[in-house]
């Protein structure tokens, strides 16, 4: 099992979190599987940023993105070089530390 770090969000996840999860699962999926409500507006199929999260440590374990996520990264609200969709990242060996940011590009919570 991999561990998933969590740092403290003020209003998803005020207190962290440390996730274990199978290797192979995406960050989202790990992260709704243990209660916390990452946004996903469209449903996990990579076509648009709400999922947005900072992989601070582990990026490298990660596969790299594809066209189309760094296409759709490039409208996330503060885009940095460690940012990946979470619908698209997928856990591998290595434990990952996970911030999500403090705003998306949602005007509306869809409250999933």
């Amino acid at each position: 099992m991999t561990q998933i770090i969590i740092l403290p969000h003020e209003e998803i996840c005020p207190e962290g979190a440390v996730l274990e999860a199978e290797p192979g699962i995406t960050i989202c999926d790990a992260a709704l599987k243990a209660g916390i409500e990452i946004e996903h507006a469209c449903e996990k199929s990579a076509a648009c940023t709400t999922c947005h999260v900072y992989v601070r440590e582990g990026l490298d374990s990660i596969e790299e993105s594809s066209e189309i996520e760094d296409d759709l990264l490039d409208k996330a609200w503060g885009l940095e070089p460690d940012s990946r969709l979470s619908c698209q990242a997928t856990v591998g060996d290595t434990d990952l530390v996970i911030e999500i940011p403090k705003y998306t590009i949602n005007m509306v919570s869809e409250n999933h």
